[in-house]
């Protein structure tokens, strides 16, 4: 009975959750074109769509898997990307690469994704209400392939942002690898994944953003459109750059910070062996006198030169000799540095 109880509340609490992922679909007409954004959309809205503009069983499920390979298919009419990028906002420590899948014909511009890319929702914002006329005429007063350009443009964008907040982060880190009051080894492993995350989406996207550019000239008449989508290549260039030294510089970190460390180690090991090295003679010493036998100086010898503390004395100065020694022979190898 209570199994079922939690079942049923486990059924309600995940459509619930269902019930907050909005699903939005907006219209918007360009000059010559019409641009169709949807935000995680049902299957319905995107088969309507296909028999409309005659579109790709096979891209369609590509399309409704939130986790593809990006991949691009070109058509007579059209064609059909994929394309990986990171999340806007990551509300767990590890998120995962959001989706953006687009079709491309001469009068249409379709756009599928989950949502959570920031700079293309603004876009549709934008567009949809108006706020900033002179961009919204950049966007749809032309054509579908420049309307495309400026969707990844502000994504890459987005991309470069991300890439110098890692910059940053590395001057932080760096900070910290120097300073022995912190321990930076956890956030070097999260920073490593972060930079190896945006390596694996970018690297594809430079190949895929060249392959776009060689697609459009079908569907758009503006010659300077291959100019702009060289100036993303470029964005994307720097981008792959600035990863690639943020990746060599966190492995010199990473080695540093285990040199460090190791060094640290090494000398609070060696300050406990000489503590316990110099207490040795006084544990041995010690040791003799807790006998129950009778020894020179002991209680039991009747020979109390120097009053009542005449073992003590002797297991003193005994124990001290051979500490100042050894201290003395330990200095002059080096082993005690000033």
């Amino acid at each position: 009975m209570r199994k079922g109880f939690i079942a049923n509340r486990l059924r309600s609490h995940k459509k619930s959750e269902e019930d907050t992922i909005e699903n939005k679909i907006e219209t918007i007409q360009g000059e010559k074109f019409v641009w169709t954004d949807l935000q995680n959309p049902d299957r319905s809205d995107v088969e309507k769509l296909a028999e409309k503009y005659h579109f790709n069983a096979l891209n369609i499920e590509d399309c409704m898997t939130k986790f593809e390979l990006p991949k691009l298919d070109s058509y007579n009419d059209h064609f059909f990307v994929i394309l990986q990028f990171p999340p806007l906002a990551q509300k767990t420590g590890i998120s995962k690469n959001s989706q953006l899948s687009i079709f491309v014909g001469k009068d249409f511009l379709v756009t599928v994704h989950q949502g959570d890319l920031g700079p293309l929702v603004e876009l549709v914002n934008i567009c949809k209400t108006n706020s900033d006329p002179h961009r919204k005429e950049r966007l749809l007063g032309k054509s579908s392939g420049l309307l495309l350009h400026e969707i990844i443009d502000v994504l890459v964008d987005d991309l470069l942002h991300t890439s110098r907040k890692i910059i940053a982060n590395l001057d932080e880190i760096e900070d910290g690898v120097f300073d022995e009051r912190k321990s930076v080894a956890r956030s070097i492993a999260l920073l490593r994944r972060e930079i190896n995350r945006l390596r694996r989406i970018v690297n594809p996207l430079k190949k895929f953003v060249t392959e776009i550019a060689k697609n459009v000239k079908k569907f758009s008449e503006d010659e300077e459109l291959v100019l702009y989508y060289d100036d993303v290549i470029d964005h994307i260039d720097k981008i792959i750059e600035t990863l690639e030294e943020s990746r060599e510089t966190m492995e010199i970190y990473k080695d540093t910070d285990f040199v460090l460390s190791t060094e640290k180690t090494n000398k609070v090991l060696a300050v406990l062996t000489i503590i316990f090295t110099l207490a040795i003679p006084s544990t041995v010493i010690g040791t003799f006198y807790g006998m129950n036998v009778n020894l020179p100086g002991g209680i039991g010898s009747g020979s109390l030169i120097l009053g009542p503390f005449t073992v003590f004395i002797i297991i003193i100065i005994a124990s001290a000799i051979p500490a100042i020694l050894m201290f003395a022979y330990f200095k002059k190898l080096g082993w005690i540095s000033s």
